[in-house]
């Protein structure tokens, strides 16, 4: 189950790490033009879509970082928490805009999130 979570949260980081950094570097029109999935950058300010880019990559870094340098490894699953909180956010802006198929997708992210989250709390948390 260890290695398991290791490689749900390295996926999961990497992702987010491409992600905000796509949302943290490019202009909101820029980031949009990305595909249909990213049209939900219409109900948000550039600053916002910044804000979310921010918060992805510092939530990535703090799923693989702290356990990888022995340094505070509770916050892994702290940081699997909040980004749990960010994709239920991206499933309500997903839902109130009735964009059902990339919901799925959105929730999908959420459970890996849980996974690690509860992987790290309750099955095999660091230090036991």
């Amino acid at each position: 189950m260890h290695t398991a979570l290791w490689i749900v949260a390295g996926v999961l980081a990497a992702a987010y790490l491409f992600g905000g950094g796509s949302q943290l570097l490019m202009t909101k029109e820029k980031y949009r033009s990305f595909g249909r999935s990213q049209h939900w950058v219409d109900e948000f300010s550039a600053g916002h879509i910044k804000a979310i880019g921010a918060i992805k990559i510092v939530g990535a870094l703090g799923l693989v970082l702290p356990a990888a340098v022995g340094i505070a490894p509770f916050l892994v699953p702290i940081a699997a928490t909040g980004l749990m909180l960010v994709m239920a956010g991206a499933a309500t802006t997903r839902f109130r805009r009735s964009e059902w198929t990339y919901l799925v997708g959105d929730l999908v992210y959420l459970s890996l999130f849980a996974f690690v989250a509860w992987g790290r709390f309750v099955l095999v948390p660091f230090g036991s």
